[in-house]
């Protein structure tokens, strides 16, 4: 079993000092083992090929459940292998039983900032300022690094929802990896599937509220989101289930779009919820 300073077996006596006290200065990832659980032979040379490739990023420290059931209590250990990521004295992200490598070495990446976190904060800085095309080439230049990044993935599918590229939008979301990310893919994929629809083959109006849904799903396409809004409330003001719930799902895929915070998601959530309750 590997021991380096960054690689260690910690106890119920000494885990306040080498996990808590240490991930003060650097990520500490713990992983809770037992000898008579396979997933653990595989998992721990794995997570120790990882330590030693990311050069004292962070500290793996580990701990044998048979030998610590103090630990094992505290931290409520009811699955192994466990492991769970601190920083500052609280964990900060954790997965419990079988992963695969990829789904390990990018809870890893999360965990320790890399070269490619600039980039990130960048890619995130310009979708929010609806730099769309700048964000589209920074969030490209990380996943030419690596190509499963669920961040800048999400930061992609998001800037070619703002460029009405929709059809490769949508190609993303519905192949988005399991990530803290894919929740947040999940509401944008009924806007984009919509928009991506619409595209290749636009239906010619039966209704009223027919012409005003599709002009509204035309002006998304040409950048004028609050416009669309307009649209697809007024929409939602005459049928609240307008194409079985879709109205309404286009306007929370353009909440999500844009973000919680901004004016337009903080004003118009609050008309539509007035309009549906």
């Amino acid at each position: 079993m590997m021991t380096t300073n960054n690689i260690i077996d910690v106890n119920d006596s000494n885990f306040d000092y080498y996990v808590l006290a240490y991930s003060q200065k650097r990520p500490v990832v713990v992983e809770f083992w037992a000898k008579w659980n396979e997933p653990s032979k595989t998992l721990t040379p794995f997570l120790e090929q990882l330590t030693a490739e990311n050069k004292g990023g962070f500290r793996l420290a580990k701990v044998d459940v048979d030998k610590n059931p103090q630990l094992t209590q505290r931290y409520n250990i009811f699955n192994i292998p466990a492991v769970k990521a601190f920083q500052r004295g609280r964990i900060i992200s954790e997965f419990n039983g079988i992963q695969s490598n990829q789904q390990i070495r990018e809870f890893i990446h999360q965990v320790v900032p890399g070269p490619d976190t600039l980039l990130l904060e960048k890619a995130q800085s310009l979708l929010k300022m609806e730099k769309w095309s700048e964000a589209e080439d920074t969030s490209r230049e990380v996943l030419t690094k690596r190509p499963v990044q669920p961040r800048a993935q999400l930061i992609l599918a998001k800037s070619l929802l703002g460029q009405d590229q929709s059809k490769e939008a949508l190609k993303i979301l519905q192949d988005f990896p399991t990530s803290p990310e894919y929740r947040k893919a999940e509401k944008l994929l009924p806007l984009a599937q919509t928009l991506a629809d619409f595209n290749a083959a636009e239906t010619a109006p039966k209704s009223k509220v027919d012409a005003i849904y599709y002009r509204a799903l035309r002006l998304i396409g040409m950048g004028n989101i609050p416009a669309a809004l307009d649209g697809l409330l007024e929409v939602l003001r005459v049928d609240k289930g307008y194409q079985n719930g879709r109205a309404k799902q286009v306007v929370l895929g353009l909440f999500a779009l844009l973000g919680d915070s901004h004016p337009l998601t903080q004003e118009y959530r609050s008309e539509l919820a007035s309009i549906l309750f």
